[in-house]
């Protein structure tokens, strides 16, 4: 009898070892490397010495094209996360931690379709028929034509499937839960989730059915099991959101079929996920104008101009370290900003602690922050409040010049609508709307800010 070929993968990066290892050299956690059967997985059965290629069809480059066939969910910052509905014969997948309402969303989209006349089948692995059910009834979906389903095999979701018309929408909550009878290995596993992935994405394209596949997360906020299943799909999005807040993001990684870089904005309540048209309302609804070391930015998140209020706070330091703390930005960047303080500017704050906050929760992911963040260390430092009116947005640099950003027409015009009198940004910064009642305060150099906010209340020196 031929012994048993095994593999040793790693079950957080997906790295192949020929013994176990108590840490794997790839992602360098610890107690993730698992022993799996390399007979698992397609083209691993029975047959597989025995079958042969098949000759498939070679087209050519040239030919019809058509744009993408979309389905419309009905939720608006749903639709904008996908590029504008889902596509048919694609494959989604969905992160977020747990409790962040994943399935909350996807039952809600799930009912809207299924009131618009689309078959929706909903496979749940990890809770009952009954469990699901009261969601719905909760959220208000429970008198509509959502098909359920609590199973895991794959063999048998797909038969299940194929039984009666092609579905619209496919929803697998969770891709962790299911398996496949060509794998040996436990569910949740690399080999199994790769297996159950491919399976699904494979009847996808076939059948020209949406299916969207629901993954847990790690520790780090990264979707768990291979990285190689992010790459099968067509579009990856993420679920996000602070447990002390109301409010959820969801945002677009990867997408063959639109933007990667929207945002869709969902406030948590009783009856489940309500939209939020403007996210800048949202995060300047609790703002205190008066406090010192607090700067209004005007972000941008893909198409979508969102202001948001960065805190800071700096304090003289008992400690021979002083703290540097961020929540929503980048750490790095901060360093950075607080080298170029004190190098060109002349601000000192080597011996005070530094707390930087953006207030809801938000994270900015967008270099324009430099210039509100600088400001708002300056503010608390001088413990002059800014003025209640005015946005920041600009990028700085190692020089301590302040760099043009784009789109600065939508985010003058976002901060005007929004009742903002005074636009502090970098000087030649393009497409500025002529007819504004917003006042363009030009910087050239982060010196120049510091002299306004340390000095006197900023005013436009023209």
């Amino acid at each position: 009898m031929a012994k048993l070929k095994t593999s040793f993968i790693c079950q957080n990066c997906g790295s192949v070892y020929s013994r176990w290892m108590g840490k794997c050299e790839a992602c360098g956690e610890w107690n993730t490397i698992v022993e799996e059967s390399d007979t698992g997985g397609i083209g691993g059965g029975p047959m597989k010495s025995r079958r042969k290629g098949r000759p498939a069809t070679l087209l050519p480059l040239s030919g019809d094209m058509e744009e993408a066939p979309r389905i419309i969910s009905g939720i608006a910052e749903l639709d904008r996360v996908t590029g504008g509905g889902f596509v048919r014969g694609s494959a989604l997948l969905v992160g977020g931690d747990p409790g962040i309402g994943k399935s909350t969303l996807l039952m809600q989209a799930a009912a809207a379709l299924a009131r618009g006349g689309h078959r929706v089948v909903y496979v749940s692995g990890e809770e009952a028929v009954a469990q699901v059910r009261l969601r719905a009834q909760r959220l208000k979906a429970g008198d509509t034509s959502v098909q359920l389903l609590a199973e895991t095999n794959i063999e048998d979701i797909l038969a299940t499937l194929a039984q009666d018309k092609r579905p619209d929408l496919v929803i697998i909550d969770s891709i962790q839960t299911v398996w496949t009878d060509m794998a040996e290995s436990a569910p949740g596993t690399v080999t199994q989730v790769r297996a159950g992935s491919q399976a699904l994405i494979r009847y996808a394209k076939s059948s020209g059915a949406t299916v969207i596949l629901v993954g847990h997360v790690t520790k780090e906020g990264q979707i768990a099991g291979p990285r190689v299943v992010e790459h099968m799909v067509d579009a990856v999005l993420y679920f996000e959101g602070e447990g002390g807040h109301h409010y959820r993001i969801m945002r677009t990684v990867k997408n063959r079929f639109g933007p990667t870089d929207e945002i869709g904005v969902f406030e948590m309540g009783d009856a489940g996920l309500r939209e939020v048209a403007n996210p800048s309302e949202l995060f300047l609804g609790e703002r205190n104008g008066k406090s010192p070391g607090a700067a209004v930015f005007a972000g941008m998140e893909g198409t979508r101009p969102v202001l948001v209020e960065i805190q800071a706070l700096v304090a003289p330091s008992p400690l021979g370290t002083p703290r540097r703390s961020v929540i929503g930005w980048d750490t790095p960047r901060l360093a950075m900003v607080l080298a170029v303080l004190e190098a060109h500017c002349g601000v000192r704050l080597g011996q005070h602690d530094v707390y930087l906050n953006v207030a809801g929760g938000y994270r900015i992911r967008e270099p324009a922050a430099d210039l509100a963040v600088a400001a708002a260390l300056v503010s608390s430092l001088s413990n002059r409040p800014l003025p209640a009116d005015s946005v920041f947005f600009g990028e700085i640099s190692l020089s301590g010049s302040v760099r043009p950003v784009s789109h600065a027409g939508q985010r003058v015009k976002e901060a005007e609508k929004l009742g903002f009198r005074t636009a502090i940004l970098p000087s030649s910064s393009a497409d500025l709307p002529k007819q504004r009642d917003v006042k363009a305060l030009e910087i050239e150099t982060l010196p120049h800010l510091v002299a306004e906010v340390a000095g006197r209340q900023i005013e436009d020196d023209t």
